[in-house]
């Protein structure tokens, strides 16, 4: 697996499948699978049994992982789809948005 460009706690937007356009916070990564699950996106409903945790059991909605090939970052600057490249500033490597330039 290649590094990913997306990091947990970035700002994305959905591009591509069924819930294209709606923006939210990547909430986890998993690196093995390149999905991540973002807040708000690709909800599912899953039954629930009983349990100590959750009593009344029944069904709970949750995000679902969505593939990172379905994702693209948002610039800072304009709020719109970007993608990332890689540069070296005071000796450190950093990401920053190709529209506009800012370091992320």
């Amino acid at each position: 697996m290649g590094k990913l460009k997306i990091k947990s706690g970035d700002k994305v937007i959905v591009i591509a499948g069924d819930h294209k356009g709606i923006e939210g916070n990547v909430l986890r990564m998993l690196l093995d699978k390149n999905k991540a699950i973002v807040e708000g996106v690709n909800m599912v409903k899953k039954h629930e049994k009983p349990s100590a945790a959750n009593p009344q059991g029944g069904i709970t909605e949750k995000e679902a992982p969505i593939h990172i090939s379905n994702l693209s970052l948002l610039d800072p600057k304009s709020g719109e789809a970007t993608r990332v490249g890689y540069r070296m500033e005071d000796g450190k490597k950093v990401r920053f948005a190709k529209k506009s330039n800012q370091v992320l």
